[in-house]
């Protein structure tokens, strides 16, 4: 591989902020997760800001979004107004936020039916919300094997 640590260490962070644009969130906000996945240590938003030329506004923002989306942790220090943020770990905090948000989905979309009765519009609802059902199902699943509950979910 050719290029400093410090070249392919920024690349890496561009390429995750390509990534998540492509998702509609702010570069900035993927830049800043890509940062945070190659960063040791929890890292101060001044930090961040300093590392990736963002303002403290851009590096706030981006921040809460990766917080909401389970992507981030946010830790306060005892005594300072000062923040520390790291980069979350684990499938199961990336799977349960994830499933907060689809289950959110599913509810919005279960009020749409009651606005529906038979017919094409009715059944594409319902096979969105069967979608986003399997997705939180298959998910939860896949969590309970993983703490060592192998029993199948009745549902």
């Amino acid at each position: 591989m050719t290029g400093s640590a410090q070249d392919r260490r920024q690349a890496f962070v561009t390429s995750v902020g390509d990534l998540l644009a492509s998702w509609n969130l702010p570069h900035a906000t993927g830049r800043v997760y890509g940062l945070l996945l190659v960063t040791e240590e929890p890292v101060s938003l001044d930090a961040i800001g300093a590392d990736l030329g963002l303002s403290k506004g851009a590096v706030s923002t981006a921040v809460r979004q990766l917080d909401s989306w389970g992507l981030a942790r946010v830790l306060p220090q005892p005594g300072s107004r000062r923040l520390l943020v790291e980069a979350t770990g684990g499938l199961e905090t990336l799977l349960e936020a994830s499933h907060a948000r689809a289950r959110t989905l599913i509810a919005a979309l279960r009020d749409g039916e009651e606005l529906l009765g038979p017919g094409p519009a009715r059944e594409r609802l319902e096979d969105v919300i069967s979608l986003f059902a399997g997705y939180v199902d298959v998910g939860s699943e896949l969590l309970r094997r993983r703490a060592g509950n192998t029993r199948p979910s009745s549902g």
